[in-house]
């Protein structure tokens, strides 16, 4: 076998897998959006890596850990939503990242491109992918909480504050490891669609949020083996398969 289509293969199991199940917390907590529009947020990392010729993943990270700073600061002293304040952040950056983004590289920024994937960037992304499923599978039943009620999560001492936070830091790497995948534009959809599907079938929590981690790893596979058989952008082929699952998903829909 062909060893970047391995490496290529291995990637997308592991991102999309932890990127659905991700996904169930996200939808969960209403900020179906907050993947995408961080997607975006990565756009000035991005666009800074294709320019100097490194990973955009590596770009990406600093530039989402500076807006989740940005939006995490901002929601505790103006007590805005999350979301109108991740929406300021991600149209900020898109606008910035599009000053100085070469043309002939706005493709790869927005799709991706994981025909380029090594073998350092497999290990990396495997590594990170496994430690945020870890943390997020710890703190799943206090951010559930605190979606219901963040004043009967204080009442059981759960720290929000803190617990948002990481939570914030979890989204940023996921986005940023998919970017390679999927791109800033469709990183969003990586996400929220396997989740959706993974919801619309789910009798219980914990059907939910691991049919979404199943559904995500398919719909990388997926996608995957259609760009190598038919050199289609691998990107658009991810989510295209995982909506597709979200289509067949609506037949088996639990009432």
């Amino acid at each position: 076998m062909d060893l970047q289509f391995l490496y290529s293969l291995i990637v997308g199991i592991f991102i999309g897998g932890v990127a659905g199940y991700l996904g169930s917390l996200m939808i969960t907590k209403r900020m179906a959006l907050v993947g995408d529009a961080l997607g975006h947020a990565a756009l000035p990392g991005i666009a800074i890596a294709l320019i100097y010729g490194f990973n955009p993943s590596w770009g990406a990270i600093p530039a989402l850990f500076l807006g989740i700073l940005v939006i995490w600061f901002f929601e505790i002293y103006t007590k805005l939503p999350m979301e109108a304040l991740t929406g300021i952040v991600f149209t900020a950056s898109v606008a910035i990242a599009f000053l100085f983004l070469p043309e002939d590289q706005v493709s790869n920024a927005l799709i991706g491109d994981i025909s380029k994937i090594s073998l350092s960037d497999t290990i990396f992304s495997v590594i990170l992918s496994i430690i945020v499923f870890l943390i997020l599978k710890k703190i799943f039943s206090k951010m559930i909480l605190t979606s219901i009620s963040e004043d009967v999560a204080r009442v059981e001492h759960i720290d929000t504050k803190k617990y948002n936070f990481i939570y914030l830091v979890c989204i940023a790497i996921v986005v940023a490891l998919g970017i390679k995948i999927t791109g800033s534009l469709l990183m969003g959809a990586l996400v929220i669609t396997p989740a959706a599907a993974a919801r619309n079938m789910a009798s219980n929590l914990f059907q939910y949020s691991f049919g979404a981690l199943i559904i995500g790893i398919v719909s990388s596979v997926l996608g995957i083996l259609l760009f190598k058989a038919f050199s289609f952008p691998a990107g658009p082929c991810v989510i295209l398969s995982a909506t597709a699952i979200f289509l067949i998903s609506l037949i088996f829909r639990k009432k």
